[in-house]
This record gives structure tokens, C-alpha cells and sequence, in this order.
């Protein structure tokens, strides 16, 4: 078959071209190559004369040509193919883009005629004045000017347009009103500013004063954290804190008092305290509900338990244990208040010579044994010899003052004699720890004195002593006096 061949840069003059006709011819092609190939490598075995070789050699050049010419076909023809179609395809694709852009715009139009439909004015939410206020009230210029030829509509459109009248004022007032707002917000923030750095200021004050105070003798600051302080202490550390406050302040006893402790704990132990004071009275009726119902079971079984004599046996009671002193530590008895009162007696007769400062006692109250001990601030004496032993007649301060602290602690234990505060009788009645002695004051008189008056003196003398142990001015006196005997006998 014929082909009509192009240059490289030229252009295909005849178009029909039988595809077919041309790839049929390329695998002929193809076959003839294969079968010259073939004998070529024949003749090399064979070792026949190369004048054959020579012509078998020019056949397939002949072949490669043809292959080369039907390649170039095909190529040019599948170039052509693609060329119309790409001019057949741009009317469709401008095609395409036309009916987007009409689905498109038909989009807009539904859209927009919904939204036409679905629209609602906003003349029936709004709230407009009746006609006789509208008449009353509206300006002239609104009232004469004429919006429309219909009487109703132009009336309604007067009313729309005083409305908006209005609302243009109100907004004007909103504006003015939101500045001085504005104006008021900046007062108050740099108000709250200046309060906040307010107790910073305050703290420094205080600080910068204390100087002055400690000159002119008027510790403000000092005693204001002290009575706050106080708040957090125990009823009965409290009591001797107040009384020994009000003997400085009433009388001018040369003492000085302070609080000293951890205020974290003292505060978690208040508030401990406080839950359990709430819950008291839930408690108080669960116990009679539960001390009702023990009663009905113990009379149940009262009933049904057999008598002892029909037994014959009786079960003997183990003896009780006796706590010793380390169990006694271990098990907290032992546990103080976190917070303690300092108090500093001080010479009344203070000189050059002697000292100011006499003694300083620690206050410390046992919460599970609720009494108040004392003891002498870094003492190195030994119990026995303080001066605080026998400050009144058979006061050790080995004896614990409450019968519910001998129970506690077990009725073959005292007071531990290692510790250096004690529980003196009279600490507990500075405390207002009402602690009944075990003999009344008027029966202490010793056995060996005889006659009525001896007795009776005796008995007076006693109960005045008692009594004298209640007033902190008799109790200062004495360890002053004690403290300066010691002093002079050194």
C-alpha cells in the first residue's frame, strides 16, 4: 500500500489513511525482519559465501526502512487525530461552561425570589405609640409633611418616622450614658488599684513604725497580730492570755506576754473543732436512737439468759493493763496545743544592776488530757528544784488536778516527772478549769492538831489559800518574789 510521506517540518497532505492497513504492515515488517535475521545467522553457521550475506543484509536495511516509513505514518496520523479532536472538543467545553453559568445564575434567581418570598417586614414586631399620643406628642415638621396620598399609610409612615425620631434620641442618650460609664469604670478601676496597693502601703507603714513604737513604748502593731493570734488559742490558754492582758493594762504589771506556735496547724485544729461542734447534734440524736434500741436488745436478752446459779460457773475478769509511760507518748496523751503563751516577768525594781527580764514561763495546754501546763523557758534545773514546785502548799505538779486525767492515763501513773511543764493546780484555776479537789479545803486541818480554835484557824487559812490561787496578781507576786530570793542567794 502507498503512503504519502512528509517532510519533518511539514504537513500531512492526505488525510485518509488506513490505520489498519499501516499496522497490518508493521507486523509484516516485523515477520520479515525476524525471518532475515534468521537466515543471516544460517548462513553464518553454515559458513556459506558472503555474497548472500551481502544480499540478506541489504533486504533487512531495506525492512528497517519500510518499519521507519510505516512508524512515521502512524505517528502523523495519531497527531492529526488528536488535532481534531481538540478542535472538536472546544465547542463542547464552551458548551459546558455555558450551561454552568446558566445553572449558576438560575441558582441566584430561585435563591433570590425564596428570599423574596419568605421576607417578612419588621413593621409588625415593632412597638409603635398609639395615634392619640402620636398626635399629642409629635413634632410639627413630622405631623405636616405628607409621605403619601392614602390617609392610613401616610399616617402609618408619620408613626414609622417618629419612631425612628425617637430611637435616634434614645441612641444618642445611650452614647452620652456609655462615656460616662466609661469615664466611671477608669474611677473605679483606679480606685481599686489604689485599694489594692493599699495594705502593701499599710504593711510598710506598720513596719516603718515600729520603731517609734518600740521608743515611745506602744507596741499597736505587735499587740494587733498578738490578739489575732489569740483568737486561734484553746478556751483555757485563752482565759490566762485575757486575765494576764487585763492585770498589764488595769494595773501596770511589769510582764509582757506573746504567743508563739505553728498558726497553720493552730487554724486546721480550729477548723477541726468548729466540724465537730456542727456535728454534735446530729450525733447527740443518733446516740439516743442507738442508746434506745441497746436498751430494747439487752432487756430481750436479759429474758432469755439463764441464772447464774442454775450454771454453777462464773467467768473470771481478765485484769486491766496498765498503760506505761512510753505507750502513754506513743499514743498522743501527751499531745499539746500548737500554739503557746510566753509570759515575761519582769523586775519591778529594775536597775543598772538587775536585770529587767526575771523569768519566762511557757503555757502549753494537753488536749486529750484537757489541762494547762507551765514550766520555766530554757531551764536547765531540775523539776524538783523550780521555783514553780510548791508555789503553793502540796502543789507539785506531779498530781494531775482532773479525775478524768487520772483515768486516762491509768491509776497507778502520776504526771511524767521527765517533762519540764507541769499541771499545777493553779495554773488550771488562772485557766478557768474548774477542778474539784478530791478533799474539801475545809477539811485539810492535819490530824495531830487539837482544840477547836487550832482547827478552825486552820481550816480559814486553808480556804483563803485556795482561793488566793484563783488571782493572777497574788500568783505574779510569788514567782517574782522567788525569782529574786534565787537571784540574791547566788
Amino acid at each position: 500500500m502507498e503512503v504519502t510521506m512528509a517532510e519533518p517540518d511539514g504537513v500531512l497532505t492526505e488525510r485518509n489513511v488506513d490505520v489498519a492497513a499501516l499496522y497490518d504492515m508493521l507486523r509484516r515488517c516485523k515477520a520479515s525482519a525476524e525471518e532475515i535475521v534468521a537466515k543471516m545467522l544460517a548462513i553464518k553457521k553454515e559458513a556459506e559465501p558472503k555474497s548472500e550475506l551481502r544480499e540478506v543484509v541489504t533486504q533487512i536495511l531495506l525492512n528497517f526502512v519500510t518499519l521507519r516509513q510505516v512508524n512515521r505514518s502512524i505517528l502523523l496520523e495519531e497527531d492529526r487525530v488528536k488535532a481534531e479532536t481538540e478542535l472538536a472538543k472546544a465547542p463542547v467545553e464552551l458548551t459546558t461552561l455555558q450551561l454552568h453559568n446558566l445553572m449558576y445564575e438560575k441558582h441566584h434567581y430561585v435563591k433570590a425570589l425564596k428570599a423574596c418570598k419568605e421576607f417578612t417586614t419588621k413593621y409588625p414586631g415593632i412597638e409603635l405609640i398609639p395615634e392619640e399620643e402620636f398626635i399629642r406628642e409629635a413634632p410639627e415638621d413630622i405631623k405636616r409633611s405628607i409621605l403619601s396620598t392614602d390617609r392610613t399609610h401616610d399616617l402609618m409612615l408619620k408613626r414609622l418616622n417618629y419612631e425612628l425620631f425617637q430611637r435616634k434620641e434614645l441612641c444618642k442618650l445611650r452614647e452620652k450614658l456609655e462615656q460616662q460609664k466609661k469615664a466611671l469604670q477608669e474611677t473605679i478601676a483606679n480606685r481599686k488599684k489604689f485599694l489594692s496597693s493599699l495594705p502593701s502601703q499599710l504593711k510598710a507603714l506598720k513596719k516603718a513604725s515600729l520603731p517609734v513604737q518600740h521608743q515611745l513604748g506602744v507596741p499597736q502593731t505587735k499587740k494587733l497580730m498578738q490578739h489575732q493570734l489569740a483568737e486561734l488559742l484553746p478556751p483555757p490558754l485563752y482565759v490566762i492570755y485575757s486575765q494576764l492582758f487585763a492585770q498589764k493594762e488595769a494595773f501596770g504589771e511589769n510582764i509582757e506576754l506573746d504567743i508563739t506556735g505553728n498558726v497553720k496547724d493552730a487554724q486546721a485544729f480550729a477548723r477541726q473543732l468548729a466540724n465537730k461542734d456542727a456535728g454534735n447534734q446530729a450525733y447527740l440524736i443518733i446516740t439516743k436512737l442507738t442508746a434506745m434500741s441497746t436498751n430494747l436488745v439487752n432487756s430481750k436478752l436479759e429474758d432469755d439468759v439463764p441464772d447464774d446459779n442454775g450454771d454453777g460457773q462464773r467467768r473470771s475478769k481478765r485484769p486491766k493493763k496498765v498503760p506505761s509511760k512510753e505507750n502513754l507518748d506513743h499514743s498522743g496523751i501527751y499531745q499539746s496545743h500548737p500554739l503557746k503563751v510566753i509570759l515575761h516577768i519582769n523586775n519591778d525594781e529594775a536597775s543598772d544592776m538587775n536585770p529587767a527580764k526575771l523569768i519566762t514561763l511557757k503555757f502549753e495546754f494537753l488536749i486529750n488530757l484537757n489541762i494547762v501546763c507551765v514550766g520555766v523557758e530554757d531551764s536547765e534545773e531540775v523539776p524538783e528544784n523550780d521555783i514553780l514546785c510548791n508555789l503553793f502548799p502540796d502543789d507539785t505538779g506531779l498530781e494531775l488536778p482532773q479525775q478524768s486525767a487520772k483515768l486516762l492515763i491509768g491509776s497507778s501513773l502520776s504526771f511524767d516527772e521527765s517533762r519540764t511543764s507541769r499541771p499545777y493546780k493553779w495554773v488550771q484555776h488562772l485557766a478557768g478549769i474548774d477542778c474539784l479537789p478530791e478533799v474539801s479545803p475545809l477539811v485539810s486541818v492535819s490530824e495531830e492538831s487539837s482544840g477547836e480554835t487550832t482547827k478552825h484557824a486552820s481550816a480559814l487559812s486553808s480556804l483563803s489559800l485556795y482561793r488566793q490561787q484563783n488571782r493572777v496578781q497574788t500568783v505574779v507576786q510569788r514567782i517574782r518574789t522567788r525569782k529574786k530570793a534565787q537571784l540574791a542567794s547566788v
